[in-house]
């Protein structure tokens, strides 16, 4: 397997750990802490492996599918949606503004790329720390 593309695959296991991490944050209240195991498992099957600090961006990257989740579920606010139907109505409140969740969505989504190409064209010998004098 050439090392382009353990990078990427190593990216796309740290991307998926993140969204785990974050959905596990986010409802942290209700099922939060039965989501949380499925981050850890991937953490400690990706922290196994040899270098897999090269597919660590895809952990930033992670962190936009549930705000990608919250901007959708939140797609009728800000503020207060109300339905009417045959039976009577419905109002939902305190919805978010799904354009600034969706803003920070592409933003994290795209760090993680940004970063990962970074890393990639540093010359292999700049990975250790110089002394310092």
């Amino acid at each position: 397997m050439t090392s382009n593309r353990r990078t990427w695959l190593l990216f796309t296991g740290w991307f998926l750990t993140g969204a785990c991490y974050l959905l596990a944050l986010l409802s942290v209240l209700s099922i939060g802490i039965f989501i949380l195991p499925i981050p850890v498992a991937g953490t400690l099957a990706l922290a196994t492996r040899r270098d897999t600090w090269r597919g660590l961006p895809g952990l930033l990257s992670g962190a936009s599918l549930p705000l990608f989740l919250l901007a959708y579920l939140n797609r009728h606010g800000p503020g207060t949606y109300c339905t009417t139907s045959a039976g009577g109505s419905s109002c939902t409140e305190g919805l978010l503004n799904p354009w600034l969740l969706l803003a920070v969505g592409l933003l994290v989504l795209g760090a993680g790329p940004a970063l990962l190409l970074k890393i990639q064209q540093r010359p292999a010998n700049s990975s250790a720390p110089s002394p310092s004098r």
